[in-house]
């Protein structure tokens, strides 16, 4: 029998749940400006006990292996998609579970990180999914602006295909864990008899070269 990697699992349960949308003709504008002839909903995974429940088993696994179960001490939920996973994952792990907001609300308090704020504690910010980076470092400053230590970061899904992201990543001294990446769901598309040899195509000259791809198709 033929066995999967935990990533080409989270692919093929993306796939199948229609989390990965396609439209090669009429592309999807991300939320960091660039066009892409895929859209990817993670919001989706909520609606899916099975799936939602592999998916918060393969996150703590992820945190087991690739940052100690030891060292986070505070979970903080991106708002709005990163919530629902930050849940989850505080629940299971019995941590302290925040939120950091976007932006502020005209009413209130006028916060920017909702529930308890643990100062100089190690926290991990959970997300769905990362296309560039910016947002998760505009919510990274957001975070250590509260003097809330943030060294990790966790999605779902990274697009991973960004030449920026890593440096950006980098310089601000943050590293994102993820449980797939467009390499995987690519792969699982080939072996799907169901994708058009022109779907098939642009993903491959969209994953090799996303700046460009979204460039050639700009009014």
């Amino acid at each position: 029998m033929k066995t999967f990697s935990d990533s080409r699992v989270v692919a093929k349960m993306l796939l199948e749940i229609k989390a990965i949308n396609f439209n090669v003709e009429q592309p999807f504008r991300l939320s960091s400006g660039f066009l892409s002839p895929s859209y990817i909903d993670c919001r989706k995974i909520i609606s899916y006990p099975k799936v939602r429940a592999k998916i918060t088993e393969l996150m703590i696994k992820k945190i087991d292996q690739e940052i100690g179960p030891e060292v986070i001490e505070y979970i903080i939920g991106g708002e709005t998609a990163g919530i629902p996973f930050a849940s989850l994952i505080a629940d299971k792990l019995q941590l302290p579970l925040s939120y950091v907001r976007k932006k502020t609300k005209k009413y209130g308090k006028n916060k920017l990180i909702e529930g308890e704020i643990f100062l100089e504690e190690e926290s991990l910010l959970i997300e769905d999914l990362m296309t560039d980076g910016k947002s998760k470092i505009d919510f990274l400053k957001k975070i250590r602006d509260h003097k809330i230590i943030c060294n990790h970061g966790m999605v779902v899904f990274n697009y991973d295909i960004f030449p920026e992201t890593r440096k950006r990543l980098r310089e601000n001294k943050i590293e994102i864990h993820y449980l797939a990446s467009w390499k995987d769901v690519y792969n699982e598309i080939l072996e799907d008899a169901s994708f058009d040899t022109l779907t098939t195509k642009q993903i491959k000259s969209f994953i090799d070269d996303p700046i460009k791809w979204s460039n050639e198709r700009k009014d």
